[in-house]
């Protein structure tokens, strides 16, 4: 899209929604592929960013050119490819990434050879359906821990430990559809929190015992759910989507005289579906995050609530009481854009503006901050 669509405003008592008069985007079509995943990362070392999707990777600056990865096993209208978590396993000095599905329900990783060639598949664990899976920094040692969300059934991360091994250690017996991660109860370590509440970190990750707080309930809700202090009272609070229903909100974080902690639903957006993935980051490069999101198209093959909806990708601005709704782009198939279950950022151009790649069943583009 070279032009951001016109201003719009809708009066209502808890959303802004408007086009941005700062920040422009222009859209640039990758690929009519249906992958619902996209990473960013230097493939072959020339000091570009590339783009990997599915069975592809697809050569910075222009994205033009593209080679074989591996062809990728599909399910009816879905491939067996739900993330596109970047690191380099083998300690080669190529990046890798880690990848795994719902139909299969295993957690993989994919070597890249550092030439042109396919991939080989690595199993890493074998873990029941993954609705899609995120990698943060559990314990702060610096290197990434690898969590897939498998909704109702265990919850669990993978600790790399060297050159091809992860370790696998248990957090809960079970977790719902939505995963995140930060400091809950500002005890200094982080939590983990899904759909069905939150999981206490002990002091030790690897032999320490997580307490289960389930305090909500809150259905399949998005991947990530952030976690962050969005009205600066010191205590963190939640930032998620339905994901495959309406609604967008935040949940903030509220203690009693004896320190319980409940969380009280604010709407952000409650007019669009499908918030099954965001980005929390600093779009505009003034040193506060906005919340990036979108519409995942068709992600239950047309069968959810609003599945049959206009397509939307935007940015949500945080005024400090509101969300400030903001077009990247907006239409019917073939003219929005929306999520598939994983996309990524970066600057892709080297202009010093943070771009978006996105991918879906609505095919992998990219959208250049302007």
């Amino acid at each position: 899209m070279k032009a951001l669509l016109s201003l719009l405003t809708l009066t209502l008592p808890f959303l802004s929604f408007s086009q941005s008069k700062n920040l422009s985007f222009e859209k640039q079509l990758i690929a009519f592929e249906s992958y619902e995943s996209v990473g960013i990362m230097d493939v072959d070392k020339d000091g570009h960013l590339d783009l990997v999707s599915g069975s592809y990777w697809y050569k910075g600056p222009k994205f033009l050119d593209r080679q074989l990865i591996g062809q990728v096993k599909r399910y009816g209208e879905y491939y067996e490819d739900f993330s596109t978590i970047t690191m380099d396993v083998n300690g080669d000095g190529n990046i890798d990434f880690i990848t795994g599905g719902w139909f299969e329900g295993k957690l993989i990783w994919k070597e890249n050879p550092g030439k042109n060639g396919e991939w080989k598949e690595h199993l890493i664990a074998e873990t029941g359906n993954i609705e899609t899976v995120r990698a943060w920094d559990l314990d702060g040692d610096g290197t990434l821990e690898i969590v897939p969300n498998t909704p109702r059934k265990a919850l669990a991360f993978y600790k790399w430990v060297g050159p091809n091994q992860f370790e696998k250690y248990e957090v809960f017996e079970t977790q719902g559809h939505g995963l995140g991660f930060g400091d809950i109860n500002g005890d200094g370590w982080g939590d983990l929190v899904s759909s069905y509440g939150w999981y206490e970190a002990p002091a030790d990750l690897r032999y320490g015992e997580w307490t289960f707080h389930p305090t909500f309930e809150l259905g399949d809700v998005s991947v990530p759910i952030i976690v962050t202090d969005l009205n600066r009272d010191g205590m963190n609070d939640l930032i998620l989507g339905n994901g495959h229903n309406y609604g967008l909100f935040w949940m903030e974080q509220k203690r009693d005289a004896e320190g319980k902690i409940t969380f009280a639903k604010h709407d952000i957006d409650p007019y669009h579906a499908q918030y099954h993935v965001m980005e929390w980051i600093d779009l505009d490069g003034d040193g506060q995050n906005e919340l990036i999101t979108g519409k995942r198209y068709r992600a239950h093959n047309g069968k959810d609530p609003g599945e049959l909806d206009n397509i939307g990708l935007y940015y949500f601005k945080w005024d400090g009481k509101n969300f400030v709704k903001n077009v990247i782009s907006y239409g019917p198939f073939g003219e929005g854009k929306g999520t598939g279950l994983y996309f990524s950022t970066g600057d892709l151009n080297r202009d010093g503006k943070i771009d978006i790649a996105v991918a879906g069943k609505d095919g992998l583009a990219v959208f250049f901050q302007k």
